[in-house]
């Protein structure tokens, strides 16, 4: 409830803002005749200047400014939207005035650009400062701060909490821990709400949780602790030796929508994985930070809409086509139908062109298709071979539960199982699933357990290094697959 609070506020404190921006330009231009345009100021500018803060706001989104920037620091947050705020106004200016700047009795390019720039930068940066440092004193007084675990060998947890209670501007009030022991990882004590234990108490002046020395539980229980306690920070509090353990926790920790941060000194191990941050003087090691840019993932996005939607309707024809062939050659719907599981875990309706026979699955249940598998139709492999039978999971991309590019989404049976058998599966579900990925063109069909685990490595490969590059790169793999029918 307090991320739509605050989202809620940035909206209207920028809508705002970028309104005042415009009306102060156009008063610079036309009743302050500051910028060259002189005359009396038209009545119909609130109209366009109502439509420019619609598209500074879009310009926003698309920069990422209304993600959650938790105790993100306020210069940080100012320098983020200098950027927004001088790529927006260049491309404002290209579109709408560029042409008319330099015209004979018309207004300064420069003089134009560059106080319409300083007016949206201040007035924007006035409403942004205004409502982080009242989010700040609301987090000071304990509203909206971010409830967070502790796990960790039991010297460490006592210390991580201290350095974390020197910080309140951080956020973290910490719900519970879990403290291990280094004879033995697998079992631990946990901190809990209201629980007597060995003296170490948190919350200050008035103890929130104490440690919990009659109760010990086998780790495996961190996830069920993290929906209980409504968990969005782990705290990991672990040597850099701990290999072992580290995995263990990220292993226990996938699949669920937390963030992971260690104590610095783990740094070393964890390469590419991770990114330092201070936060307000605290310092973490995110593990597992957001893949791509927030440009990228909303130029990434708005490319997946536009194929998708030309694609569609461009080629509606070859897939009436297609479908009208797949109901001539054999009994059953044109369009199959299966639950897939997508990002964070959740579950959606894939669509696909049906390529094997109805009751393909009717005597051996879930089973992975093969290369020269007898329950295809008979237009089947054709359709598998260039790649066609995807085709309708377009709907799927349009309806935002795939991307083009991602790890391709498996069946929940199929997740459950491969979960347990491969270390770090889940962590696949981090991302929108795709139609095509890096696993599918570097890599044959799934046809046993020891193809998903090659695949695996491929998709974990992909998620760690997301860019529009690899996508183009990707998708030209994926086209000529299916130009040259070498598909499978």
């Amino acid at each position: 409830m307090y991320r739509r609070t605050e989202l809620t506020a940035l909206l209207v404190t920028d809508a705002a803002a970028f309104f005042l921006a415009t009306l102060l330009y156009n008063a610079a231009r036309f009743r302050w005749d500051l910028l060259g345009a002189g005359g009396a100021e038209p009545a119909y500018l609130v109209v366009p200047s109502l439509l420019v803060a619609a598209y500074w706001m879009l310009v926003m989104f698309f920069f990422g400014m209304y993600r959650e920037r938790y105790a993100t620091s306020r210069f940080d947050e100012l320098v983020a939207l200098l950027k927004t705020a001088t790529v927006g106004i260049l491309v404002l200016f290209m579109l709408l005035f560029f042409d008319n700047m330099d015209a004979p009795g018309k207004t300064r390019t420069r003089e134009n650009i560059l106080f319409y720039w300083m007016a949206v930068l201040l007035v924007a940066s006035a409403g942004r400062i205004l409502v982080r440092s009242v989010q700040k004193a609301l987090i000071l007084r304990g509203y909206g701060t971010h409830r967070a675990l502790i796990v960790g060998w039991g010297d460490r947890v006592e210390q991580l909490y201290q350095d974390v209670s020197k910080y309140p501007e951080a956020g973290l009030n910490v719900v519970g821990a879990i403290r291990m022991d280094r004879d033995d990882p697998a079992a631990e004590r946990t901190l809990r709400p209201g629980s007597e234990g060995d003296g170490l108490a948190f919350g200050g002046a008035a103890p929130v949780l104490t440690l919990t020395t009659a109760a010990s539980r086998s780790i495996t229980e961190l996830p069920r602790l993290i929906d209980e306690l409504g968990v969005q920070d782990v705290l990991i509090a672990l040597g850099s030796e701990d290999h072992e353990a580290l995995f263990q926790v990220l292993h226990l920790c996938d699949g669920k929508s937390v963030s992971l941060k260690l104590v610095p000194d783990f740094y070393t191990i964890i390469g590419g994985m991770a990114r330092t941050e201070h936060i307000y003087g605290l310092p973490l090691i995110e593990v597992l930070p957001e893949p791509m840019p927030a440009w990228e993932q909303s130029t990434k996005r708005l490319l997946d809409v536009l194929f998708s939607a030309v694609v569609l309707l461009g080629g509606l024809p070859v897939w009436l086509f297609v479908a009208a062939l797949i109901r001539l050659t054999s009994p059953g719907p044109s369009i199959y139908r299966q639950q897939r599981v997508g990002q964070h875990g959740r579950t959606f309706t894939m669509y696909k062109f049906r390529t094997m026979r109805r009751d393909a699955e009717a005597a051996t249940g879930p089973v992975w298709a093969r290369e020269d598998d007898p329950r295809y139709t008979p237009i089947g492999r054709f359709l598998r071979k260039t790649r066609l039978d995807e085709a309708p999971q377009l709907w799927n991309v349009l309806r935002n539960e795939m991307s083009l590019v991602g790890p391709r989404p498996e069946r929940p049976f199929f997740v459950e199982q491969l979960a347990e058998e491969i270390p770090l599966y889940r962590r696949r579900h981090r991302v929108k699933p795709g139609i095509t990925g890096w696993a599918q063109v570097k890599w044959k069909y799934d046809e046993s357990l020891e193809d998903v685990r090659q695949k695996v490595k491929y998709d974990l490969f992909y998620i760690e290094n997301m860019s529009l590059r690899m996508d183009l790169k990707i998708l030209f793999r994926t086209f000529r697959t299916a130009v040259g029918g070498s598909g499978r």
